[in-house]
């Protein structure tokens, strides 16, 4: 028998969900993501970085100019793991 699942890649250390940014990978969202911030999980967060311990996430139905959600960073403890 042979294992047939796909090799999920390293987590980075600072990712974004928007694909015009620098920091997003698209190898890492064929899989589920989970997020935990100061032990609660999250599921609308837009970036984080885990080295520098924030979360960027929309502040409620507020648009930016180009019509994207405004992000809000919050600051605090973040996990990242594979669901």
């Amino acid at each position: 028998m042979t294992d047939t699942t796909p090799e999920r890649p390293p987590l980075p250390d600072h990712l974004s969900i928007d694909p015009r940014s620098p920091h997003h990978v698209a190898a890492v969202f064929e899989h589920d993501i989970g997020v935990r911030f100061n032990g609660k999980d999250r599921l609308d967060v837009e970036e984080y970085c885990v080295g520098e311990g924030w979360i960027k996430v929309p502040a409620g139905k507020t648009l930016d100019r180009k019509g994207k959600p405004l992000l809000i960073k919050l600051k605090g403890q973040v996990e990242v793991f594979y669901r």
